[in-house]
């Protein structure tokens, strides 16, 4: 019998063994969505998103939550059509939930398998990377979230008769502390 126990033992995983928990704050958040159509670009910006993560037994669970109303593109005419077109009233928050390998939270580059909450549609993304930069005791978290209007089911807006392209990709880049 102890013959078997230490068998087990020393076959054990020992990586994850020596995984220790965590748990995140996101001090510091810009998110900007980018639209293209063939007259102009437009960014808008958001500093309103907050969240928080924990890793655990070899994987990491972050929540991130931003007001749809937050953006601002700088024309406050666009963002309320903004707002009417992803149907901001009745669904007012955009919600990421990223997982990845908690190997990573240490690494150069992390690669979150993403589910987004946008315009009361759910879409996912495998893999994204994230690039990952230690600044003293704050991890700074950057890289872009590849959107399309029709992953949400969003009527793309127009301008004279001509729609925005569909790809609306959105920068992140958000600065983290550990509990």
């Amino acid at each position: 019998m102890n013959r078997l126990l230490l068998a087990a033992l020393l076959l054990a995983p020992l990586p994850i063994l020596a995984q220790t928990d965590s748990q995140w704050v996101a001090d510091q958040s810009t998110l900007t969505y980018h639209m293209s159509h063939p007259m102009h670009e437009v960014d808008g910006t958001s500093h309103g998103a907050r969240g928080k993560g924990v890793c655990h037994a070899g994987g990491c669970d972050f929540l991130i939550a931003v007001p749809v109303k937050s953006f601002d593109s700088g024309d406050t005419n666009r963002d309320l059509h903004m707002l009417e077109s992803t149907r901001g009233a009745q669904y007012p928050m955009i919600v990421v939930r990223a997982h990845f390998l908690q190997a990573e939270i240490a690494e150069a580059w992390i690669h979150a398998d993403l589910e987004v909450q946008f315009a009361g549609q759910t879409a996912h993304y495998k893999q994204i990377p994230f690039q990952r930069t230690a600044e003293g005791s704050e991890v700074r978290i950057t890289g872009t979230i590849p959107l399309t209007c029709s992953d949400f089911k969003i009527d793309r807006p127009s301008f004279l008769t001509v729609p925005i392209k569909n790809e609306i990709p959105v920068r992140v880049d958000m600065t983290w502390h550990a509990q």
